[in-house]
């Protein structure tokens, strides 16, 4: 079962700012976009519809420590990995990786629950992952994590 997964992100001129390096938020968009990714690969949405609810996602908790700086056009690896899968939660960490020379650059963490809004209250409410996508996750071996 999928537990990692990686992808390469190009820095865009609109990732940066005045000092003409990547601006911190472009790290939690491209945690975000390699997460929808890593669903994608898995055959689902992170727009999740089941017969019973459509669910969703939220960040509950997210982190980044930076250690280098990327700039216009440089090439990053991220690679998410799964620490940690509960009943109706996921956390990823993820290390950014500079492709050329190969650099450790950051290194993230992203904690999302599992929720569905109830259609008598218009809450959300959290909820188990659905067995779908609960059987095709699992957490990392302790020698792959960071």
């Amino acid at each position: 079962m999928p537990c990692e997964f990686r992808m390469i992100h190009r820095v865009e001129f609109a990732d940066t700012d005045m000092a003409g390096i990547i601006h911190f938020a472009s790290y939690f968009r491209y945690m975000e976009v390699t997460e929808h990714a890593f669903f994608r690969s898995l055959g689902f949405s992170i727009n999740t519809r089941t017969p019973e609810a459509e669910v969703g996602w939220p960040r509950v908790h997210v982190s980044c420590d930076f250690k280098r700086p990327l700039r216009f056009e440089d090439e990053v690896e991220v690679h998410l990995r799964v620490r940690e899968k509960r009943e109706k939660s996921l956390t990823y960490d993820f290390t950014f990786r500079k492709v050329n020379p190969s650099i450790e650059v950051a290194h993230g963490s992203l904690t999302v629950v599992c929720v569905a809004v109830d259609p008598e209250t218009d809450q959300m409410k959290a909820v188990s992952i659905p067995d779908p996508i609960a059987r095709q996750i699992e957490a990392a071996p302790e020698e792959v994590m960071i």
